[in-house]
């Protein structure tokens, strides 16, 4: 065989290589990955009911402890969790030892230590689930149940990056005052026939309290995170301005994804893909006041956006704000997996499931159906916001592979 026809038979095999390396090998490849997508979404929706039962099996150790390890630097809780209705049953039933003022913010809170020494947030209830909020998309009271709707929504999505919550009724009489500071004690007030307190907090006010029925009191419990896992605060760069008139940079720079994804830590590692997915999970409850986030301290942008604070959601049904979408369809990129998953929750599956998934919650029904139903069409929006980023750049611009596998050893 001559020179020229060895060199163009190479050529042949290294192209057909090439070809098959790139549409075949890499096409089983992502084959693969959308199999295991689809298998940990059925995973998910086998495990969405979760039973309140007190019995921890095959293991001498707390509800608190296990808890505390099962949180890593890119999930708060892993996928299978058979001692979550165990852990979630003492939230809601362990006795309070001791009541205090909740941490700095700027809404009203307390902070309960339960027997065995878990620290919980407690939010208490403001309105009625019939209740609108109207107003700015950051308007009104924190929502108790917007937190306990938001956890589950966390587990739905297959986030894992929301602390766990859920609603607890407790007498504000009997429970609360006699373990309860003074600085907390000083705030209570009985208006009518109904025990009452204030806190302390920036909107926290005595002419605007949280009252009881009587003295039983509905609210949400959050698990406070495990001590070593110190927490660092960072300003969301897609953050309000919360002033009239001023428009933060994003609102009228186009070009403002390609400004962030020069900066630290979103030029490299998971964090702004975080943020696109965090922008998906505000737009279904409605969050527009995601002005700063929380990561674990000292991560160089490897740990994931842990979801706090989800309390000013599920407020007006009818409100759909897109700005919320703003990391979404300004940099036009989403996690493959996350893009698998909300295509999985079409048809009315994503209002199924949630509706599911809190049915066994304390203080179920958690939300009204205008707000079930207007997940659903929140849904559609991000599909479509999504397709308008791959019509316009491609899917292999906008689709991106990001599969971190996450430990708990």
């Amino acid at each position: 065989m001559k020179l020229k026809q060895r060199v163009v038979l190479l050529a042949i095999l290294l192209v057909i290589f090439i070809f098959t390396k790139v549409f075949l090998i890499d096409n089983l490849d992502t084959s693969a990955a959308n199999r295991e997508d689809q298998r940990a979404f059925q995973r998910m929706l086998s495990g969405l009911r979760v039973a309140l039962d007190p019995r921890l099996e095959h293991t001498l150790q707390s509800p608190w402890e296990i808890a505390a390890q099962w949180v890593v630097p890119r999930e708060v809780y892993p996928e299978d969790t058979p001692e979550l209705g165990a852990v979630m049953h003492a939230m809601t039933t362990k006795k309070i030892i001791k009541a205090d003022v909740g941490y700095k913010g700027t809404q009203l809170k307390a902070l309960l230590i339960l027997e065995g020494g878990q620290k919980v947030v407690f939010k208490p209830k403001r309105y009625a689930r019939d209740y609108i909020v109207e107003g700015e998309p950051y308007a009104g009271y924190d929502r108790h149940n917007a937190e306990v709707a938001a956890f589950h929504l966390d587990r739905i999505l297959g986030f894992r990056r929301a602390p766990l919550v859920v609603g607890r009724f407790v007498n504000l009489r009997t429970e609360i005052k006699p373990v309860a500071t003074e600085q907390l004690l000083g705030t209570f007030m009985t208006v009518g026939n109904d025990t009452c307190f204030y806190g302390k907090c920036y909107y926290c006010r005595e002419t605007e309290p949280a009252c009881a029925d009587g003295d039983i009191m509905e609210g949400s419990v959050t698990l406070w995170l495990p001590d070593i896992w110190p927490l660092q605060k960072h300003r969301h760069p897609w953050g309000r301005t919360y002033r009239e008139g001023k428009l933060a940079r994003w609102e009228y720079d186009e070009s403002y994804c390609d400004a962030v994804k020069k900066t630290s830590p979103y030029d490299s590692g998971p964090r702004l893909l975080d943020i696109i997915d965090t922008a998906i999970f505000d737009y279904l409850i409605g969050n527009a006041d995601r002005h700063h986030y929380e990561s674990f301290q000292d991560d160089e942008g490897a740990s994931m956006l842990i979801l706090l604070d989800n309390a000013k959601s599920f407020g007006n049904p009818a409100l759909d704000e897109r700005s919320i979408l703003a990391p979404l369809y300004q940099c036009c990129i989403i996690r493959v997996s996350t893009w698998n998953r909300l295509n999985y929750l079409k048809n009315g599956v994503l209002k199924s499931a949630l509706k599911t998934a809190m049915s066994h919650d304390p203080i179920s029904p958690v939300l009204s159906d205008p707000h079930l139903d207007a997940l659903d069409q929140r849904l559609l929006s991000i599909l479509a916001t999504v397709k308008q980023c791959t019509d316009q750049f491609g899917p292999d611009i906008v689709l991106v592979e990001d599969r971190m596998t996450l430990s708990h050893l």
